[in-house]
């Protein structure tokens, strides 16, 4: 059964890498935010080559053309606001982009396919989020 997924930078840069097994995600509905875009085409920016820049640019449109790209929307600024005032409460600070992702996953009722263990998606309320097959 097909999942709706949303796919975080660490999980982009092991598809760039090769280290994710794509086909695990043939079957899947998948979407990444705004600002996964943005922090890829960081990686784009920083690249040490212009070869290597245009090898990441080469990955990320072939990202972007099959798959959703979801806009920051009032509803997404809703559920983002909701999200960092929960971890200002308990204490527990995450990156500012990591709460915009999973402001995303609520919204639009997607599981957060992430490599990132920092980023504790899955203890935010209404967030699910799962490690890619093969990785833990």
């Amino acid at each position: 059964m097909a999942r709706a997924l949303i796919l975080d930078t660490s999980t982009l840069i092991a598809y760039e890498r090769g280290t994710i097994d794509r086909a695990q995600l043939d079957e899947d509905d998948l979407a990444i935010a705004a600002i996964t875009v943005a922090e890829f085409r960081t990686g784009i920016e920083l690249a040490r080559t212009v070869e290597r820049a245009a090898s990441r640019a080469r990955v990320l449109a072939t990202i972007t053309s099959a798959v959703a790209v979801l806009d920051y929307t009032e509803r997404t600024a809703t559920e983002h606001a909701r999200l960092l005032a929960h971890t200002r409460r308990a204490g527990t600070p995450r990156g500012a982009h990591d709460l915009m992702i999973a402001a995303h996953a609520v919204e639009h009722r997607r599981t957060i396919l992430s490599l990132d263990s920092r980023a504790r998606f899955a203890d935010l309320p209404g967030v699910s989020a799962v490690t890619p097959a093969g990785h833990s």
